[in-house]
Formats: C-alpha cells, structure tokens, sequence
C-alpha cells in the first residue's frame, strides 16, 4: 500500500468521525508538497467546508490534529490556509525503503493468461525509400508504448505493415529500369534502402521536368501531370503488378529484398523490434474482398467510371474513395484487409495504430467502416496520434531527397557523443568507449524525442540533446553511471538487508520520489505518454544529486548512515534503468 492511498484512507476516516460525512478514499487525492513548504503531501480541504462548517484553516487543523493522534504514518503537519501539509514519520519511509529494495521488479506488473492483449502497430514504412527522422519518432513512440504497457501487466504483440506496393513503389522500380544500369547494393556499395530511395528521388526529378516541358506547351499543371509520359507509365507498371505481370513482380521482388535488408540494419541500431510483420501486398486483397462484398451489402457503391467509394455524409464525414476507377487499391483498402487479418491471427482485445496526426481523419473513416463492415472491434480500435517533429532547418520532402536519414541521424549522434566526452573516456579501452558513444549518442537521441508530450509538434535540436547537463538523455545516464561507480567502491550493495538509521528529510524526499514509481507507470500507461516516464527519470535523478551533494555517501563515519545511503543510491539507479529502459534507452556502467 502507498503512503498516497494511507493517507487518503486516513482522511476519509477523519471525515467521517469528526464531520460525520462519507466520503470516497479514492476520491482523497494528497499531492508531493510544494517545496517552499514543509512536509511531504499536501491533502486540500476546501471540498470540506461545507461539511465543517469552518474556515479552511480551522478544518485543516482538526484534520490534522485527528491524523496525529490516529494515524502512526503521520509526524507532523503545518497548515497554510486551506492546504494541509503531512510530514510522514521517518521509520514509516524506512518501511517503504525497505520494501521497494528487496522487491527486483517494484513498480512492473507482469501479465498472466487473463491479461489483456494489445496489439500495438507502429513504423509502417513504404519501401521506396530509406526511414527518416519522422520514421525515428514513430519507431520510438510505438517501441516505448509496448515496452509501458507490458509494464502494466498487458500482454503485447508488436506489430508492423510494410507499404510494399502502390503507385510510389513502381516510381523507384520504373526510375531503376530507366536509369539504373543493373545498380545493385553490392555494385554501389550503398544500403538497399537508400540505394532505393535515390531512384523514388530521380523519378520525382525526371517527372518534374516532363511536367515543367508540357506546361510550357500550354497545358495547365493539372493537365501536365495527368499527360506525363513517365506517371502514365508508372501507373501501368501498377496496373501490371496488380494483374500478376512475372517481370515486374520479379523486380518487385528483387528491390524490396534489398530495402528489407536496408530496414532490418536500422531497427537493430535504433533498437526496435516487431513480433508480427504485415505486408500490404498481402492484406490488400483481403481489403478488395471486403470493400466489394461492402458493395453487395449496401455499405458502399460503385460510381460510373467504375471507382468504389464510401458515402459517410450521414456520419459527419464525406465520400471516402476505396477503389479507383483502375480497380487499384488506396490505403484505406489495405487498412481494412489487415484489420481482419490481425484479428485472425490473435485474440486482440485492444489495437493501438501509432500515426502521426496528419493521419487523424484516416483512423477516424477506418474505424466507422470496420463497424459498418460488420466488425464489433472497429470503435474501439485507438489512433495514438502524435504530432511532427522537425530540425531547426525546417520541413523534410522525400521526393527531392531532403529528408533526415534514420540513419545518418543516428550516426551523427554516437559521433556527437564520442566528440563531447573525448576527455571522459579517455582512460576508457577504445571497444568500451566506442559502446559507450553509441548507448549515449542513441540514449541523447531517444530521450529528446521521447520527452515531449506525442500530442504536440516538436523541434529536434541535437546539439541540445547530447548536453550532460539539463533534461537529457546523457545527464540520467551520467547519474547512473556516477551511482554505479559509488556502489563499485563501496564493495557492492546488499539490497536485501535492511537499513537501520532513520532517514533524514532529503532522504525521506528521495524515498518518496522512488516510492513514486508505480504511479508513474501506471498513469504513463493509462495515457499512453512515454513523457511521464521520461520527465519523472529526470526529476528522480535531479533530486538524487542534489543529495549527492549535500550528504557524504563512502566517507560518512556513521556505518547506519552509510548503509542506508548505499541502499538508496542502489534503489534510485535500479529505478533509473528500469524506468528510461521503458524508453527503449540502455544504460552505461561508466562514463
């Protein structure tokens, strides 16, 4: 039980002797107390009142008086007008030290045969060009998600469809054909991916031009577009690829292998992975099937030039295209196909897509055509919609190849890192500093992205990202490794004994703030907010060196004082990982 819910217990009970009114524990919410006050948490009594008949004050007292006499958690309190301040009894924050070191696993839940199972879907790369920034975010927003909610006792599949085919995979294909000379991976010693991504960029330059030549003809952009030569092409490449043509799903075959290889290299340096991967070439069928029996069931209609469309006018929304007049599929299609396909393959009870927001109006359709299509799932599936990040630079485009590499990315900052603490590992071995660059210039990178709220659009700055100082990956790193090299010199901990001297107020703060675990992975759960959990690791080690600095840990004569800042300063670093590990972030020994 937590100091939180003994408090708010103890409350309710003071209520009811000394007002004679019920009321809910659960609804006694007692906040950390400001810090310019004394005590530990802060209970309100305005909602008392009326209940008193006395002024904040005068209740807060009697509240406070009653929780002395009866409640043995309780030292002290002070009142400041209508908020009373509790100071909780060392022994009991002994207690909970006590509690929190011998159990390796505080503030996990672990899922068992009743749990719920999730299936959270995120990266969703289309193969004809490598993963960017944007990719980054979303890679680190869906792994961290997964990795919180098995934290709160779900079961979890991570999941990923793969845009594998579309009128934008034919772009990389045709511009290959045209101009590539055979290119391979191996020839050009370039990563799949990226090799691929040059050709979708050359499409684009080529494409711009035909269009820019027959503008200069008179005809309209609009009318450019349509009639380019090279876009006519590529759609019926797609046309062929639909229609099973040998040659060109050959090619498919052959320069999608090279982009999954390309992938799979990232996500193992970002440090994601899947446990289902879907592929739209796969699930699109599924979705004709379905948006055509939709046809049959009255769901949709098909327009005269043959096109299949969605009327959503009754549901606040407009005509959704599902099939176009070439009988091609859109995404929308795909979605549905792989919706089904997933509910095949497991018992899901709850799916979670995370897109970016641009996609709102998307999930919002899929999910009233799941439900219209017959599926009971369709309202409840949720769209974790996160905002854009970008450089100060500003916006990326993919089709004239300005985009931030994932890549690229990632290895500027372990060379960021390795330039910034050249003098901190300097009596390192060259292996163990080069390891120690990456999980710092990857550990930079992650908590930067992950500590803003998803919700809101965001600006990455990496110089920013890599300081060791401030609320920074490389800061709750640096914590870290300063506490395990403490713990190194003392000889090791024994988180298992207990320690024997009362805490004084810093530690009892400290305690506290561990103690606060839980709730914190809780509500990051609840919210699907990898930002509680990143911003608490932050105030965690924040708090824990303001008390390396006011307090001696190895050279404090009292062996009981020493012991018991030994067990804390382990508790805290167990915490510390275990928490930004949720992030996806490793932690380094020493730095």
């Amino acid at each position: 039980m937590t100091i939180e819910s003994i408090i708010s217990g103890a409350v309710a009970k003071a209520l009811k002797e000394l007002y004679g009114v019920d009321v809910d524990a659960s609804g006694i919410v007692p906040q950390a107390t400001r810090k310019e006050f004394e005590g530990n948490l802060t209970i309100v009594v305005f909602p008392y009142l009326k209940a008193s008949h006395k002024s904040p004050e005068a209740t807060a007292t009697e509240i406070g008086d009653w929780l002395l006499a009866n409640e043995p958690a309780v030292a002290k309190f002070n009142v400041v007008k209508g908020f009373l301040n509790i100071s909780i009894n060392p022994s009991f924050w002994l207690d909970v030290l006590h509690e929190i070191s011998e159990d390796d696993e505080y503030g996990i839940t672990k899922a068992d045969e009743n749990s719920e199972l999730v299936m959270v879907e995120y990266s969703s790369p289309n193969t004809n060009k490598p993963l960017h920034l944007g990719h980054v975010r979303n890679n680190l927003l869906g792994y961290s998600l997964a990795r919180i909610l098995q934290a709160n006792g779900k079961k979890v599949v991570k999941t990923n469809i793969v845009n594998d085919r579309g009128i934008h995979i034919c772009k990389s294909m045709l511009a290959w054909k045209k101009w590539g000379n055979g290119a391979t991976p191996e020839s050009t010693g370039k990563k799949g991916d990226h090799l691929i991504g040059d050709f979708y960029v050359e499409f684009d330059k080529h494409y711009k031009q035909e269009v820019a030549e027959l503008m200069e003809k008179g005809l309209s952009k609009e009318e450019a577009e349509a009639a380019s030569p090279l876009m006519l092409e590529a759609r019926e490449m797609l046309r062929k690829w639909e229609a099973g043509d040998e040659e060109v799903r050959s090619l498919w075959k052959t320069m999608n292998g090279w982009v999954y290889e390309g992938f799979d290299e990232t996500y193992k340096k970002m440090g994601v992975d899947f446990d289902k991967i879907y592929y739209e070439s796969d699930t699109y069928l599924e979705g004709k099937d379905l948006v055509l029996g939709g046809i049959e069931k009255g769901i949709m209609y098909r327009k005269d030039d043959g096109s299949v469309w969605a009327d959503l006018t009754n549901d606040g929304l407009d005509h959704k295209l599902l099939l176009r007049a070439d009988g091609t599929s859109v995404y929308m299609t795909q979605d549905i196909g792989t919706a089904k396909l997933r509910y095949q393959d497991y018992p899901i009870d709850k799916m979670i897509y995370v897109v970016g927001n641009e996609q709102n109006y998307h999930f919002q359709v899929l999910s009233l055509l799941l439900d219209k299509l017959g599926f009971k799932w369709g309202k409840d599936l949720t769209h974790f919609s996160y905002g854009m990040v970008e450089l100060p630079e500003g916006k990326m485009k993919s089709r004239e190849g300005t985009v931030v590499d994932a890549d690229d990315l990632m290895e500027q900052m372990i060379e960021s890192a390795r330039e910034t603490s050249a003098e901190r590992f300097a009596d390192m071995p060259a292996e163990e500093a080069a390891e120690v660059s990456r999980m710092v210039g990857l550990g930079a990178l992650k908590y930067f992205l992950l500590k803003v709220d998803p919700k809101k659009n965001m600006l990455f700055n990496p110089k920013e990202s890599i300081d060791f100082n401030g609320n920074t990956g490389p800061f709750l790193q640096y914590t870290y490794a300063r506490i395990r090299s403490v713990i190194r010199r003392a000889g090791g901990v024994d988180l298992k004994a207990k320690a024997e001297s009362e805490p004084n107020e810093k530690e009892a703060t400290l305690i506290q703030k561990v103690a606060d675990f839980p709730s914190v992975v809780k509500e990051a759960g609840r919210t699907y907010s990898p930002a509680l959990i990143a911003n608490y690791c932050y105030d965690l080690a924040k708090e824990y060196n303001q008390f390396y600095h006011d307090y001696p840990i190895l050279k404090e004569e009292d062996e009981k004082k020493r012991q018991l800042r030994l067990i804390l300063s382990a508790v805290v670093a167990r915490t510390l990982k275990e928490g930004v590990g949720l992030l996806g972030m490793e932690m380094p020994e020493r730095m």
